[in-house]
């Protein structure tokens, strides 16, 4: 059997980001519980050259939108980075996950030998197929960038465990 490119992104992206989305919404309860100020947490890393939680979370959201528009050939989404909480945050997860479930799973099928260019920074291109730009760019920078944010609160005391990044909620 196999399966059609749309389908694995569109159930990759609802997963992920919907756990993504829990995870966060537990990062908040946390920091109500101890009286921690949201923006402790939301500008937290794990290391001086990383990203803080806030930037990973837009990462994530914008890796998977925009995996989804390059593969259907479409534009690319432009959300602002302006979240400052984590309510926001949440949102932004949920009006990626939105972008990426309604985006043509007839255009992307179509387009899975299709070579696209990808920017790699500095004015470079890397040309691919969709199918290879997806298995070897989108999901391995959405789930680097969902998994630091994890650990980011996970280091920061919240009760997070593996079904919390496999499982979204009602699952």
């Amino acid at each position: 059997m196999t399966l059609a490119i749309s389908s694995i992104i569109k159930g990759a992206t609802a997963q992920t980001l919907g756990c993504l989305g829990a995870v966060l919404k537990k990062g908040a309860e946390h920091a109500a519980h101890l009286k921690i100020p949201e923006e402790v947490l939301l500008n937290y890393r794990l290391f001086p050259d990383m990203f803080p939680l806030s930037r990973q979370v837009q990462i994530a959201a914008d890796t998977a939108a925009r995996g989804a528009a390059r593969l259907a050939g479409g534009d690319l989404p432009a959300f602002a980075d302006v979240e400052t909480s984590f309510a926001q945050l949440i949102e932004r997860t949920q009006k990626a996950n939105a972008y990426v479930q309604a985006a043509s799973s007839e255009a992307m099928d179509k387009r899975v030998e299709m070579i696209i260019n990808i920017p790699v920074g500095g004015g470079q291109e890397m040309p691919m197929t969709c199918s290879a730009y997806l298995q070897s760019w989108v999901f391995p920078n959405l789930y680097f960038h969902s998994t630091t944010c994890y650990n980011i609160l996970r280091h920061n005391g919240v009760v997070l465990g593996k079904r919390d990044f496999l499982r979204p909620p009602g699952q």
